[in-house]
């Protein structure tokens, strides 16, 4: 079934895409300097991950316990 039918699906797909932008902004920060076009929504998203680190990993972590028990 696709990510965006699916609720769960959808919310992992987006929590993995915001700490996949974070961790590369991160490592290489002039990929994602440009802040216009198709790379502006990767900078969205790591900009995401990086002003709200805290409620970010609280989702990865209740994303991890939904999977893994339900």
């Amino acid at each position: 079934m696709s990510a965006l039918f699916n609720f769960h699906s959808f919310l992992t797909v987006l929590l993995l895409g915001i700490c996949t932008c974070t961790y590369v902004k991160m490592q290489f920060p002039t990929m994602l300097a440009r802040r216009t076009g198709f790379r502006g929504f990767f900078w969205k998203a790591a900009r995401i991950g990086e002003r709200l680190s805290p409620w970010v990993a609280v989702g990865c972590f209740m994303m991890g316990v939904s999977v893994i028990f339900f």
